[in-house]
């Protein structure tokens, strides 16, 4: 077994199944998936650690944990269009794809974007389109999705992106307050979205998911 092959058993084993993530699909896509070939060339020997990777721009890939439990949580099928918002160098859009039916992988930064794109391909993973544009605006083109993931922290859900969820679908976001960040989930009810708590995590804001500061006199 490679060194690689090792340290991802080691993840699931050390992140994940102790955070009563046992559901064999996605257990077996951390397993199956080859973490070190989605994060920045510079974070390859660190692909397996515990943590959230440094992406630039107050953007990370979140650590393996908070992302299985968010799929845990939402709990997608193999029907199910997805939308994954701020993808990154895809590693989660890759992850869901063992789930879901499609990925459309959202990403704003050039280079993310095209290496997320070459791994796929490397990878022989098919069923993932790579979109490149401003985050807040989804991928309108597709929509609608049955779930909506988005990889980072949020103080706010753009109307743009819940218009893209389908009735009845889910939205699954890490809300952040503060220094306190918990992962809801959102059931789209009535042209509208109803949260409920999953799990307690945190992770940077997105910049474009700050909400506006408010100034009183």
């Amino acid at each position: 077994m490679s060194d690689n092959a090792t340290r991802r058993r080691m993840m699931v084993d050390n992140q994940i199944r102790p955070s009563d993530v046992t559901k064999f699909p996605i257990i077996q896509a951390f397993l199956s998936l080859k973490r070190e070939y989605f994060v920045p060339t510079e974070n390859r020997d660190t692909a397996y650690v515990g943590e959230h990777i440094q992406i630039g721009n107050d953007r990370v890939i979140l650590d393996p944990r908070t992302l299985a439990k968010m799929l845990d949580a939402v709990d997608v099928t193999d029907s199910e269009l997805v939308l994954d918002v701020g993808a990154g160098y895809g590693y989660s859009s890759a992850i869901i794809a063992y789930l879901a039916e499609a990925v459309v992988a959202l990403e704003s930064d050039d280079k993310p974007a095209s290496e997320m794109q070459n791994a796929l391909i490397e990878h022989g993973i098919d069923n993932v389109i790579v979109e490149q544009g401003p985050l807040l605006d989804g991928a309108a083109s597709h929509a609608p999705y049955d779930v909506i993931f988005v990889q980072g922290g949020v103080e706010f859900i753009p109307e743009k992106l819940i218009l893209q969820l389908k009735e009845g679908g889910r939205m699954v976001a890490l809300f952040m307050e503060g220094a306190l960040g918990s992962v809801k989930i959102g059931y789209k009810v009535k042209g509208g979205v109803n949260w409920r708590f999953a799990f307690n995590a945190g992770a940077p804001v997105l910049s474009d998911f700050e909400k506006e500061p408010t100034f009183t006199l």
